[in-house]
């Protein structure tokens, strides 16, 4: 899944990264890596917080037609734009308003793109079972609790596009589940720094 979002954003980053002055082009696939990282632990974070809804939430599409656009009003979303712009400062120099228009123009796009294709029954890059899976370890979290192979987060995602309850009790079973799986994937990838998250991200570029 972290090879398929890097692809992703690699396929939007030409005028917002790559065709923009103010980002050197030695800092291209750097500055690319960290907003596939800033995507996949923005969403990670919310799962060990305990918001695997407000993800599912956003997933269902209720406030993202309006693409890239509708997004902004979106607080993970914003919380994704003012990360990543502090990082293009910090790490690569760039100034406010630089920043904050490059990270303003790739990240909604982005998610927009990842909501779109995951929700398209003929693309088989995403899913929401893979994207939950790969962030909190799912499949593991599931058998561990008896669940058989593990959750299916696409049923779960149709129930609320369809208007349904999540399943009710089941669904803060598997919230808890997830949270716990997403706080251990942390851990494990360098205290909630990223830093393994990184070093994966960082495999793919060449």
């Amino acid at each position: 899944m972290l090879e398929n979002l890097f692809n992703l954003v690699k396929e939007f980053a030409g005028d917002a990264v790559v065709n923009n002055p103010d980002v050197p082009n030695e800092h291209n696939d750097a500055v690319t890596a960290e907003a596939t990282k800033t995507v996949a632990s923005g969403l990670q974070n919310l799962m060990a917080g305990g918001g695997l809804e407000n993800v599912l939430s956003m997933f269902s599409g209720g406030n993202n037609q309006a693409g890239g656009g509708g997004l902004m009003k979106n607080p993970i979303v914003n919380m994704m734009i003012g990360h990543f712009a502090g990082k293009l400062m910090s790490k690569f120099g760039l100034g406010s308003n630089q920043a904050s228009g490059v990270a303003g123009n790739l990240i909604p796009n982005v998610i927009s793109n990842l909501i779109n294709r995951t929700n398209d029954p003929n693309n088989s890059s995403f899913n929401i079972n893979s994207i939950i899976g790969a962030l909190s370890g799912g499949g593991q979290q599931a058998q561990a609790a008896g669940g058989g192979g593990g959750f299916d987060f696409q049923n779960i995602l149709n129930s609320f596009t369809g208007g349904g309850n999540g399943g009710g009790g089941g669904l803060a079973d598997i919230i808890s589940k997830v949270t716990s799986g997403a706080q251990q994937q942390q851990q494990q990838q360098g205290g909630g720094g990223g830093g393994g998250l990184m070093d994966m991200i960082k495999g793919f570029m060449g």
